[in-house]
């Protein structure tokens, strides 16, 4: 990795977890190396929050996101960093980028876990062993990060998965499509 991209790129500097096929950890790489060329299959997790209705709260991801900036997602994607397990990564990214604390939802629970591989125009890739966690927020007040979420949308779950041709101006994230097609599945 040059000194160019570690200035363009404010998390170049950080690492996710390589894992393979199972999930089993198998070391650390740098973040941009495993969102680079073909990428380096690594371990990642997307929340899926939920109101009391069965909506969901779908984010638009940043202009500033590398990859699949102004994408919609259902709801925060992350990595979690060596030693910490999905949940707590999903905690801490909740009040991050939403301002969600833990009084706000009961379980966080862990309900999918599946592998993709998608590229990115010519930015990037996602590789990627990604856990599905959800909540059922009681209370809905958000404190969204400006620099993470340029927007906030409730929708509804069942008509979003019915209906997907009628959400396509959203342009919704890979990884959210297939959560959401699995989770139907399983129902």
């Amino acid at each position: 990795m040059s000194t160019d991209d570690t200035d363009r790129h404010e998390n170049a500097g950080q690492d996710v977890i390589a894992v393979d096929a199972d999930d089993t950890e198998q070391e650390l790489v740098n973040r941009l190396d495993a969102h680079t060329d073909d990428g380096i299959r690594h371990r990642a997790f997307t929340c899926l929050v939920f109101d009391d209705d069965g909506r969901i709260l779908l984010a638009q991801r940043s202009p500033d996101k590398r990859l699949w900036d102004t994408h919609w997602d259902g709801t925060v994607a992350s990595h979690p960093i060596e030693g910490q397990s999905q949940v707590d990564a999903t905690i801490q990214r909740l009040e991050e980028e939403l301002g969600i604390t833990p009084d706000q939802y009961g379980e966080v629970e862990l309900t999918d876990r599946f592998e993709y591989k998608r590229y990115y125009e010519n930015a990037g890739v996602e590789w990627e062993v990604c856990a599905v966690l959800q909540v059922t927020l009681t209370d809905t007040t958000l404190d969204p990060d400006e620099g993470e979420i340029a927007g906030l949308l409730w929708a509804d779950y069942d008509h979003l998965h019915d209906h997907p041709e009628w959400y396509r101006q959203l342009r919704l994230c890979p990884w959210f499509k297939i959560a959401m097609r699995r989770d139907f599945a399983t129902q």
